[in-house]
């Protein structure tokens, strides 16, 4: 069984007991979410796509919160003497998928 899910605007191809790291969600580890918004679902049989969602339910567990490396931003514009450097660490959460399930596949 496999599913595109959409989560905090991005795209993600999920299936069940898979490790994703999303952008940062509101939760604690150990919390259960839900996302409703799936773009496209298979399982044994066939593949259906919304429009523009299917119905249904991709359940997953929160595992962790954490930050990404570095990212740095460096500007410079040459022969004027201007140069910022910049950083900042991304926030992310590590969720495992439990369950998938489509209530509506005509």
């Amino acid at each position: 069984m496999l599913a595109i899910v959409e989560i905090a605007g991005m795209q993600f191809e999920v299936q069940p007991k898979e490790i994703v790291r999303v952008p940062l969600l509101e939760g604690e580890p150990g919390d259960s979410v839900e996302f409703s918004n799936i773009i496209l679902g298979q399982d044994d049989t066939e593949t259906k796509i919304g429009n523009p969602y299917l119905k249904g339910l991709v359940t997953a567990k929160i595992i962790e919160h954490g930050k990404e490396p570095k990212v740095i931003v460096f500007h410079k514009k040459r022969r004027k003497g201007y140069k910022r450097l910049r950083g900042h660490r991304q926030n992310y959460t590590r969720i495992e998928i439990t369950d998938i399930k489509f209530t509506d596949v005509n």
